[in-house]
């Protein structure tokens, strides 16, 4: 599809591969956008950096999908049910589109990589078609068609000279807890997943770049930061040398955990997602020991507490290696608590082998997880194994698991109750009387009482555990318990100071 030259070439800048970034100017864009986001973290942060660089080039956020001069469908295909409910919602504009014949509607991410030109054919009103790094050019291609270009397809790996889109704090409107991105795409060929066709092959962020972003977000007032990767727990310094290990499956993401804990003191809590059970080393367990910034949770996908469904999904790893791993990383940070993923019904897996993701699943002791049905997605190697667990079964399974899991989850946040617990406060809770947070093992707490931390946009804050409910917990302060002066962290005092 045609797209302007010199407007693309104007988002590009020549830098040496990964070890500079940054993006030069664009185009101005006089519109109002509208980003609706499916699917992971990850999708998230790219929803994020994508309204950065249109309010950069002077596009303002409307309100609602009709206010909307232009809108962003960011998606994920890594389930079908996402695709399809993308599908369901842009076939909603078609209306709108009819009405308003200049409004641009442009569909990025994953499906967007997946399908590429396909999408243009089969969603007809569909204007923009932008894979995962090509954010950036989301203002150009939106000018281009403006000016009388047709409908355009950037779905282009950069492959060459990764670019990485830096946030750009702005203190007073900053979240308690944000994303920093460390690598992007994914160079696992798990069978059951299409992530490395749509996401493309590993490249990694320099360190440099990483910490410098976590350092404006902590002076801008964030207080939590999750960095995020693919496989977060594999990521290498484009710009160091490799580290020197026996271990093939050592990476320099313990290194770059220290080194974001001695750069940025005033960070509060550092969390990761989504590691790889095959980079959670001895090195990794140790960093988590040492360093009390890092969140005494991770959650580490499992997918499977059977061997044989593991090596069908070509995971490299075995259930007890597994076990190992989170016994070692327990064992240097007592108390640490684990969540997880979980795929029902994956092709060939039989009563025995989802017994033994029950038994795994028991055996972890996980606190809470995530779980899906098997759903066969297109170019992924698990499609030559057929998908031969009936659908009424794999509902079956998935509702047992959960059964389990929620009993799990109950007893654990049950043995909360009475114990004092540091909470980082992320805002009002759902209710509207009540403030919202997590304790540092990740538990999302509730406040009640607290009217006192109601000018808190957040914060640091000790709380005495009063009341388990099912997925969450009811606290008051720690002063109106016991009436006691309230104690907020001084990491908080200094802020407020």
């Amino acid at each position: 599809m045609y797209v302007s030259r010199l407007l693309l070439e104007s988002l590009r800048s020549p830098r040496p591969r990964s070890c500079k970034q940054g993006i030069a100017a664009s185009p101005q864009v006089s519109l109002r956008y509208f980003i609706h986001t499916f699917g992971c973290q990850m999708n998230a942060h790219d929803s994020e950096r994508m309204a950065e660089v249109l309010r950069t080039h002077g596009a303002t956020q409307a309100s609602t999908l009709e206010d909307a001069d232009l809108i962003v469908f960011n998606t994920c295909s890594v389930r079908e049910k996402a695709e399809q409910k993308l599908r369901s919602e842009v076939g909603k504009l078609l209306p709108l589109k009819r009405a308003r014949p200049d409004l641009v509607i442009a569909i990025a991410g994953c499906v967007a990589q997946q399908e590429g030109e396909r999408l243009l054919k089969s969603i007809r009103h569909v204007d923009l078609v932008i894979g995962p790094d090509n954010l950036a050019e989301l203002p150009a291609l939106v000018v281009a068609h403006q000016a009388g270009a047709p409908p355009a397809v950037r779905t282009v790996f950069d492959l060459d000279n990764p670019e990485f889109l830096q946030a750009a704090p702005e203190p007073g409107t900053v979240p308690a807890s944000v994303l920093v991105t460390t690598m992007k795409g994914c160079d696992e060929r798990c069978s059951f997943c299409i992530v490395p066709t749509t996401r493309g092959p590993e490249r990694y962020r320099p360190s440099s770049a990483i910490v410098d972003e976590i350092a404006q977000w902590v002076a801008a007032g964030a207080l939590e930061v999750t960095l995020l990767g693919q496989t977060v727990d594999s990521y290498r310094d484009p710009c160091l040398a490799p580290p020197s290990s026996d271990d093939p499956d050592e990476t320099q993401f313990p290194t770059l955990l220290r080194l974001i804990a001695s750069k940025v003191p005033g960070l509060a809590r550092l969390r990761y997602t989504s590691p790889h059970p095959r980079h959670a080393t001895e090195s990794l367990a140790r960093t988590h020991g040492d360093l009390d910034v890092l969140a005494h949770h991770v959650h580490l996908p499992v997918q499977s507490g059977s061997d044989r469904v593991l090596r069908r999904m070509i995971r490299r790893y075995t259930r007890q290696e597994y076990i190992e791993r989170t016994t070692r990383l327990r064992r240097f940070r007592p108390g640490l608590t684990l969540s997880t993923d979980i795929i029902v019904g994956f092709a060939g897996e039989t009563d025995q082998d989802f017994a033994e993701t029950l038994s795994l699943i028991a055996e972890i002791g996980f606190t809470s997880l995530f779980a899906f049905k098997y759903s066969p997605r297109p170019g992924t190697p698990a499609l030559r194994l057929g998908d031969d667990v009936p659908e009424a079964v794999k509902s079956e399974r998935l509702a047992r698991l959960f059964e389990l899991s929620e009993a799990q989850q109950r007893a654990h946040l049950q043995s909360l109750v009475g114990t004092t617990q540091t909470v980082l406060i992320e805002g009002p809770s759902k209710s509207g009387n009540m403030v919202q947070g997590r304790t540092q093992r990740n538990e999302i707490v509730h406040i009640g009482e607290a009217r006192h931390l109601a000018h808190l946009a957040h914060g640091l804050v000790e709380v005495r555990i009063e009341r388990a409910n099912k997925h969450s917990l009811v606290a008051y302060s720690v002063a109106n318990s016991e009436t006691k002066p309230h104690r907020f962290l001084p990491l908080l005092q200094e802020r407020q100071s």
